[in-house]
């Protein structure tokens, strides 16, 4: 990876519907893994002054996707749609709701990258198989490069995670594409790796 990228770190969907204990959600322990992986990552875009981007699901009660099997959640305007207070949050940090499944989707994400000259999203978060891809996916559409971080994501199991991540490993559009680790991202970026902090 070229050491002259400026990267962004986009974590998606780490919202307080997805964590609250009471709804039973299979996700909830496999995102809780990762929250100090995240947050080993934001301490090294912060010290590079790298941009970080909370982007969040905010549905409405109507929306067509709670029409399937899909229960309502991440409701624009409530509580359970804000990020979970565990992050070493920053009021420079861009929070961006999102009307769907991925940060680029009726948004303004993308300007905003370009015109803080960004080259490459990092994406964290959950989950892996949906939010999560779609937005790497969509950050090649919009002509970033892209990298999955395998230990900064998750999803409802850990054998769907790693199909998923071991799919786009070998993949037609790498290295524009990659799948890799926080600490071998910080190494390609030519910085020091995440300090591994325990909360």
């Amino acid at each position: 990876m070229d050491r002259r990228q400026r990267p962004a770190l986009l974590i998606i969907d780490m919202v307080k519907d997805n964590f609250d204990e009471g709804k039973h959600l299979p996700i909830t322990p496999f995102a809780r893994k990762i929250i100090d992986p995240i947050n080993n990552l934001i301490g090294v875009f912060r010290n590079e002054k790298w941009p970080i981007v909370f982007s969040t699901d905010a549905f409405r009660k109507e929306d067509l996707i709670f029409t399937g099997r899909m229960k309502p959640h991440s409701l624009a305007g409530t509580e359970g749609a804000e990020v979970i207070e565990d992050f070493d949050r920053r009021p420079e940090d861009l929070w961006l709701p999102k009307p769907r499944f991925s940060a680029f989707f009726g948004t303004d994400l993308a300007p905003r990258l370009k015109k803080d000259k960004v080259t490459l999203c990092a994406v964290a978060g959950i989950a892996t198989n949906v939010c999560v891809l779609t937005t790497v996916m969509d950050a090649i559409c919009f002509n970033f490069q892209a990298v999955l971080l395998e230990d900064c994501s998750a999803t409802w199991s850990e054998e769907i995670h790693g199909q998923i991540v071991n799919v786009y490993r070998r993949n037609p559009l790498y290295p524009l594409l990659r799948v890799c680790s926080s600490i071998e991202l910080a190494a390609d970026l030519g910085v020091s790796a995440p300090e591994q902090r325990r909360a």
